[in-house]
């Protein structure tokens, strides 16, 4: 299939700039898989869409201050780094992703805000890509982030970041930090929200998957079959993976709260569907063709034009299901990405 097949139209005004006023007050569109239709409803009524006895399986990830500033010392110039990954067990050394690549030179020493300073070093995988390594004299930690970085905006949010985006770019049930975006299908949940899915008999646990900013990057392939997914790292708790087995055995139906509690589901799973706990890395790609094994429904996001999320929906719910529904989404000025409206695939 073609990159371009997953393309539509998108209005600038319908990117989402900034949450909504209050947590949980955005819409939701309701999408069948069986016949493509659509219905329209408020996040409120989630409870009342899913049904008793569902397993519901959140990423609890927590977003790290990952967005830093460097300044050159060599000649005072100001480069953003985005820190992804940390690289060997001494924890001074960070896989980073970086604007103008080919300006960040190795050897090249950044000072930061806390007057520590790191060097950009030799890292074959570098070549040609948006990709730094960078090396400290000392370990990078959580407290390091807290005193430098800046809240990891995705790129198509056209402003800088406030303290309203540290609380709200972050779900309520955040715990495991480690995430370079965040997994913001679980934006739209509140402990309220929460509490009448449990009154209702939905059951409700976490998995962890940390989001790598790989999920931002251009397909550049013509041909999706050519595009290389970035990598990334996931836990399942064992009793979780029990619960997930269970509910498949019982023919109770498993909701993944996001493309990456999907993306974990599935990598976890053998060729029988049968989900093994613990932790493991994933770099797998879902478009159109893909069966799936664990999954019978999904929360999310609406996703950007020819992009990795917007092929694993389709591979979900048909190329033109999703299409026609996103055709009605920007029709009814639904808000699209991160801090936008969701959709139910059932």
């Amino acid at each position: 299939m073609k990159t371009s097949d997953f393309y539509f139209d998108l209005p600038q005004e319908l990117i989402a700039q900034k949450p909504a006023g209050k947590r949980g007050d955005d819409r939701l569109m309701l999408l069948s898989r069986s016949n493509g239709s659509v219905q329209h409803y408020m996040m409120e009524s989630l409870p009342d869409l899913v049904e008793e006895g569902t397993l519901m399986i959140f990423n609890n990830s927590r977003v790290r201050r990952s967005r830093c500033y460097g300044i050159k010392v060599a000649t005072g110039r100001e480069q953003e780094f985005m820190f992804l990954n940390q690289m060997g067990p001494e924890g001074n050394r960070w896989n980073t992703m970086v604007r103008g690549a080919k300006k960040v030179k190795v050897g090249g020493v950044y000072r930061f805000s806390d007057g520590s300073e790191g060097t950009i070093v030799e890292n074959p995988c570098d070549t040609g890509t948006e990709f730094r390594t960078i090396e400290f004299s000392q370990r990078i930690d959580e407290d390091w982030f807290e005193r430098n970085g800046h809240i990891p905006l995705p790129p198509y949010i056209k402003r800088e970041d406030t303290e309203i985006d540290s609380e709200r770019y972050q779900t309520i049930y955040a715990k495991e930090t480690g995430s370079a975006a965040c997994p913001t299908a679980g934006l739209h949940f509140t402990e309220p929200l929460l509490a009448r899915l449990r009154e209702k008999k939905i059951d409700l646990e976490w998995i962890t998957l940390h989001v790598g900013l790989g999920t931002f990057l251009p397909v550049r392939s013509e041909q999706i079959e050519d595009h290389k997914m970035h990598e990334e790292v996931y836990t399942v708790p064992y009793d979780v993976a029990e619960k997930i087995n269970l509910a498949k055995k019982e023919g109770r139906p498993v909701l993944a709260v996001g493309t990456t509690s999907v993306r974990t589901l599935e990598s976890a799973a053998d060729e029988n569907g049968i989900v093994h706990g613990g932790t493991g890395s994933t770099h797998i790609f879902m478009y159109p063709g893909y069966k799936f094994k664990v999954v019978d429904q999904m929360f999310t996001n609406f996703h950007t034009p020819e992009s990795t999320l917007i092929m694993l929906v389709s591979a979900f719910a048909s190329r033109e299901y999703i299409l026609n529904a996103y055709s009605e989404a920007v029709k009814e000025k639904y808000h699209f990405f991160s801090y936008g409206d969701a959709m139910l695939i059932k």
